[in-house]
């Protein structure tokens, strides 16, 4: 085992094994583990999983959720259960559970994140850095909301995540808290450690200027209903030169369409199209917002680039990834999976495909966010 591997531990095992639950604990390793995260196909036997971990790492902390494709050490795979355990000699972790997100307080959940901040701060003064993990149900339209509220505890430290899926079904996804599964619901890990940690976000899609303006919309539902004041898959469809009857997600993923925030563009990326033809977004979206087409970059390149960035300072321990499903669509799409896989594969991306990503206040699509960690005592300053 390698140092590594000793500090943040990976396993994965098909949900066709026989006693797939015990093969991931013996794979996984004894620990101890101050937090375990199960990102799981949603065709596991999830409480059974669930109930397996919790009877063998009782002083850990395990958290979870169900996938739309998980990443592992081979790369994409699917139907598979992904363990990842932070050691206790270097971690120290304390989550946060909104079991509601119909009802929750900003205040409220803004002033529980800073106080674990503040009790892990007493209890572990010697681990220096500080990042949080944020699981998401992806079917429950509330993660702009959530995000941007829980920042006002985060301060100036790492914030990423990533919504649970359904594989493409978009039909079921949980969350998993201290055995139980949950819906509509979502968990926050608080981690302090000694090992350096740095937050990425990246696309590889280039706004053109071909432009649109959404001009009825549903914020709270995530629906467009006209752009340009015409019907809006019939639009969308227009713009793209294509048949809307043809719109699938192969169409979502190929073309994704971006919002101006200050000196960014951010990916809001159409989930499907309704039987009323209105259009269901992955993010928020809202009358009035002016929306760009986008042009993809070299996939594989491009991710290798930025990937190849996180290595300046030194190799990272591990890198834990939230992938959007439109990125493994596309790869599948333009026949580039194999090579996508290679590259996560050989840069130790372990993590998931989410139904949407969570970097600091936002919520976001169609990119690959996530945390690097690194051995204690590595200077970051190189890669900021």
């Amino acid at each position: 085992m390698t140092k590594g591997a000793e500090i943040v531990a990976r396993a994965s095992v098909s949900i066709r094994d026989q006693d797939a639950g015990e093969r991931l604990l013996r794979a996984l390793g004894p620990g101890p583990f101050s937090l375990i995260l199960l990102l799981m196909s949603p065709q596991a036997d999830l409480a059974g999983m669930a109930q397996a971990f919790r009877a063998s790492h009782a002083g850990a902390q395990i958290v979870g959720c169900t996938t739309a494709g998980e990443i592992t050490g081979a790369g994409y795979e699917e139907e598979t259960v992904v363990a990842i355990g932070f050691s206790a000699q270097h971690f120290a972790a304390e989550t946060l559970l909104i079991p509601d997100l119909d009802h929750f307080s900003r205040n409220a959940v803004a002033a529980a994140f800073l106080q674990a901040r503040q009790r892990l701060l007493l209890a572990h003064s010697g681990f220096a850095h500080e990042c949080a993990l944020l699981l998401v149900d992806g079917l429950s339209v509330r993660e702009d909301e959530l995000a941007a509220a829980l920042a006002g505890g985060a301060g100036n430290i790492p914030m990423i995540g990533g919504s649970a899926g359904d594989g493409t079904r978009f039909a079921r996804t949980f969350i998993l808290h201290d055995g139980q599964l949950l819906q509509h619901a979502a968990v926050l890990c608080v981690l302090r450690s000694d090992c350096p940690v740095q937050a990425l976000n990246m696309d590889h899609l280039d706004p053109t200027g071909q432009r649109m303006v959404v001009t009825d919309a549903d914020p709270a539902a995530r629906i467009v209903r006209r752009i340009n004041a015409e019907p809006a898959a019939q639009e969308y469809a227009r713009l793209l030169g294509k048949d809307p009857a043809s719109l699938d997600s192969l169409t979502f993923a190929a073309y994704p369409l971006a919002l101006r925030m200050g000196p960014r563009h951010h990916v809001r990326a159409i989930q499907r199209m309704l039987p009323s033809g209105d259009l269901l977004f992955f993010s928020a979206i809202a009358s009035g917002v002016v929306l760009s087409v986008t042009r993809p970059r070299d996939m594989v390149a491009h991710l290798e680039t930025e990937l190849q960035r996180l290595a300046a300072p030194g190799r990272p321990i591990a890198i834990l990834g939230f992938d959007c499903i439109l990125r493994r669509v596309e790869a599948r799409e333009k026949q580039l999976a194999g090579r996508v896989s290679e590259v996560l594969r050989r840069h130790q991306v372990w993590g998931f495909s989410t139904y949407g990503e969570q970097i600091g206040p936002m919520h976001v699509n169609h990119t690959l966010t996530g945390c690097a960690f690194y051995p204690p005592g590595t200077r970051i300053e190189a890669a900021q």
